[in-house]
């Protein structure tokens, strides 16, 4: 039996977890790489019959999963991950077992590093500074402004609470969000236009599903002040990214600080790579040491579990 760990560039599966405990004649092979390529994918898994992945880098859509034939494990890091057919897995007789979400406070100061390198121009800052210059226009302060959070779940709640801290008004809005979820956050209910017209920063923390796809749109853009800076720290399908983009190049938004995208790695040329009002970084709000670390700890245990006959953190259930 052959298991193999990919998307492993950050090159910590070996160190965090004792792949040793595996059972003789299993021996963990690790992909340092980011395997993005479907064909590539297919050629290079097709022998394995475990296979452990961090996030959402290789798409395991029903055209991979049929050229995996040895493929009996699939173990991913987290509990959802929008790049797994669980559907068709579930036809092959896969086992799908995701991992606890370990240490979750990283995708909140991420929220909040994005949120302040706009802000306070940090970027241009140092970019001046370091050609010779000083001082490259003046930061907004926060005190007093209005942030929006769409979606109050624990990583939402987690970025309104450090508002509330700077003594920003805080407000919110989601499709099932409720007025006593809201005060037992400290942070005022409003509608969803209500959230767009008056948010300073507006960052977003609902789940990806069909209903959220494309959540905030053009129209959305439209109704934002223009010194808006927007914050997705989810999936980058909630937002719309053509009309993300256009608002961006128009200015009609006063910028964005980005985690994630329709397409991850992102593309070479893509405008948010040269837009000067944009802020990047590459998927890694919930890549801190910490919780990589505790991850694989738990994709061990997933793998233990499942030669063991009793799998754990099961994501799917499998055709009869």
């Amino acid at each position: 039996m052959r298991l193999a760990i990919i998307n492993d560039y950050q090159r910590l599966a070996l160190e965090a977890a004792d792949w040793g405990r595996l059972p003789n004649g299993i021996v963990a092979e690790v992909c340092h790489d980011q395997l993005t390529d479907p064909k590539e994918a297919a050629r290079r898994l097709s022998p394995f019959d475990i296979v452990v992945t961090a996030r959402e880098e290789t798409t395991f859509d029903r055209a991979l999963v049929e050229r995996l034939p040895n493929l009996k494990l699939l173990v991913f890091h987290g509990a959802r991950n929008a790049a797994l057919d669980l559907e068709a897995l579930a036809e092959k007789g896969v086992t799908v077992c995701g991992t606890g979400y370990g240490y979750t406070n990283g995708t909140v100061e991420l929220a909040w590093g994005l949120i302040l390198g706009l802000v306070k121009n940090l970027i241009a800052e140092d970019q001046t500074i370091r050609d010779g210059g000083w001082g490259a226009g003046l930061p907004l302060g926060l005190t007093g402004k209005t942030l929006g959070i769409l979606g109050l779940g624990t990583l939402g709640s987690g970025v309104a609470k450090l508002g509330l801290a700077l003594d920003m008004e805080v407000i919110a809005w989601s499709q099932n969000l409720t007025e006593k979820r809201c005060a037992e956050v400290g942070v005022t209910l409003v509608t969803k236009e209500a959230l767009l017209r008056r948010s300073d920063v507006l960052s977003v923390h609902v789940i990806l599903s069909e209903r959220t796809r494309g959540l905030v749109g053009a129209k959305d853009f439209a109704m934002m002040k223009p010194s808006c800076c927007l914050i997705n720290t989810s999936r980058g399908p909630i937002v719309d990214e053509t009309a993300l983009v256009n608002a961006l190049k128009e200015k009609r938004i006063g910028g964005a600080g980005l985690d994630v995208f329709d397409q991850e790695p992102l593309p070479i040329n893509h405008p948010f790579r040269k837009l000067p009002n944009v802020l990047v970084t590459s998927h890694i709000g919930g890549r801190t040491y910490e919780n990589l670390a505790a991850r694989y700890k738990d994709c061990l245990e997933d793998v233990l579990a499942w030669l063991n006959g009793i799998p754990i953190r099961v994501v799917n259930r499998q055709s009869d």
